[in-house]
């Protein structure tokens, strides 16, 4: 027992300042919110990058990474309590098809144009797969299984892309639902072209709650059908590189917080239940989401982004806008604005 009581004392003093940070950043945006109208998504995110000064304080680091990542992660997971079978079949099987299509499109679209750029194969896999599935943790997951003899370079080109993507969710967080409602589409397509075409979760649910509920969940689970095509990609790209070894931790090739969604959600599919608990987990699930932007505001530097190369960025740019462009056009065969 003691020292289970040290072990929770010693997470409470590592995790506590950057956790705090992110709750009042979280409360703040709720609080503008609610008086001035303003999605709290997004007015989290930019008072977090108006705090990143925060991060490089290293008593902050460690819980900013936290809520970050683990918060998130719990917030998602806890979104299975609001999706069932109904939703799926909503969605159709070929739209999920659509989706898995539109993955490998664009990785094989990063692939084939990194020449284009300046960039060798393992670059344009590595982005590719980055904007295709999702953002920095495929890209972690990816530069894993790559292998380079150049460990410093490939080190550098995976923190470019973290930053890189990153970068290019905050902005289509912002864009991207103005851009649906220009074009008209509906809530449950504006769900569908945002989950299918934002790099990272957390600006997923941030881009798609900041439309409605019903846009961010069914976002969030378009979003989550592209994270599981993070093994199949990873397997494959092991498997093409495979002359050169990779080092570091093997990369996580089912995420668990993906593996609680499922089984929610199934649970909630057979059974069923109580419409309080989705409400109620729908509610914490929020939460938990507009904490973790929060902290990933304060986590981004808009500086980072001009200290790379310009031909780097035009392929995530080019990768992004494809993956962009084949969303939206398949939206519009399919599923016609407004309906």
């Amino acid at each position: 027992m003691p020292l289970f009581v040290a072990g929770v004392h010693d997470a409470w003093r590592r995790y506590f300042r950057g956790v705090a940070v992110s709750i009042l950043v979280a409360l703040a945006a709720a609080f503008l919110s609610e008086h001035y109208d303003a999605p709290a998504m997004l007015l989290a995110i930019l008072i977090g990058l108006a705090l990143h000064f925060l991060s490089d304080d290293p008593r902050t680091t460690a819980g900013l990474d936290f809520a970050s990542r683990n918060l998130l992660r719990a917030g998602v997971a806890l979104l299975g309590l609001r999706i069932s079978a109904a939703l799926i079949g909503d969605l159709g099987f070929g739209l999920i098809l659509l989706v898995i299509a539109a993955v490998a499109a664009t990785v094989a679209f990063g692939l084939l144009s990194s020449r284009l750029f300046g960039q060798d194969a393992r670059f344009g896999t590595l982005t590719g797969g980055a904007v295709a599935i999702c953002g920095a943790s495929a890209a972690m997951a990816i530069a894993a299984v790559l292998g380079r003899s150049r460990s410093e370079e490939a080190e550098r080109e995976m923190a470019f892309v973290v930053i890189g993507v990153t970068m290019l969710s905050t902005i289509a967080m912002i864009l991207y639902p103005i851009l649906a409602d220009l074009i008209g589409l509906s809530d449950l397509a504006t769900g569908i072209f945002l989950g299918a075409t934002i790099h990272d979760v957390a600006q997923v649910a941030g881009a798609g709650f900041s439309v409605s509920p019903a846009a961010g969940e069914t976002a969030v689970f378009v979003k989550l059908i592209r994270v599981s095509m993070l093994a199949p990609v990873v397997l494959l790209t092991a498997l093409a590189f495979s002359g050169s070894r990779a080092t570091g931790p093997s990369p996580v090739l089912f995420p668990g917080f993906l593996a609680v969604f499922i089984v929610l959600a199934g649970i909630n599919s057979l059974i069923g239940f109580p419409p309080v608990v989705g409400q109620l987990a729908g509610v914490f699930s929020q939460w938990l989401l507009l904490t973790a932007i929060a902290a990933v505001g304060v986590k981004t530097s808009l500086a980072s982004i001009f200290r790379v190369g310009r031909r780097a960025i035009g392929l995530l740019v080019a990768e992004t806008l494809f993956l962009a462009g084949l969303a939206l056009l398949a939206l519009m065969l399919l599923h016609p604005a407004g309906s």
